[in-house]
């Protein structure tokens, strides 16, 4: 009886997918001295490349609004290619769902940020996420969704 082939996990290449920086009230924006309110959207995705490579994209957003005006709006789509043998269904679902994100999240804080700064605004930093309660949400969503 052979035994089971243990998990792998690396990383082959993280990467800036897509960026995009608006500020569509500016240079007006500099003059006023309100303090914008700040929305931040997460969105994770992972699609195949081989049998054993993935990519993982984490796409961040960050928009600050006064009132109805938007101040700024940055979107950064930070990206990775995965190696991960020997996994499947729950396991490998898991690893794109949570281990990927959680790698990429520092790297795409970090452009945010600098983003934002090189917009004339004092950056954003994003607290933590845990990733691993963000998709436990999604399944326990897709679950009921499945049961109705």
């Amino acid at each position: 009886m052979s035994e089971p082939q243990q998990l792998t996990f690396s990383i082959q290449k993280l990467y800036v997918k897509d960026m995009s920086l608006e500020v569509p009230n500016g240079p007006g924006v500099f003059f006023e001295q309100a303090t914008p309110q700040i929305g931040i959207e997460l969105n994770t995705g992972a699609k195949g490349i081989t049998n054993t490579l993935y990519e993982s994209v984490l796409t961040v957003r960050v928009t600050a609004r006064e009132g109805e005006k938007v101040v700024f709006l940055v979107e950064v789509a930070q990206a990775g290619i995965f190696e991960i043998g020997n996994a499947e269904g729950a396991d490998l679902n898991g690893l794109l769902g949570i281990a990927c994100p959680t790698v990429l999240f520092p790297y795409a804080r970090e452009t945010v940020s600098a983003a934002i700064g090189r917009a004339g605004f004092p950056p954003v930093i994003l607290n933590p996420v845990n990733f691993e309660s963000l998709y436990a949400e999604q399944m326990n969503a897709q679950e009921a969704a499945q049961n109705n």
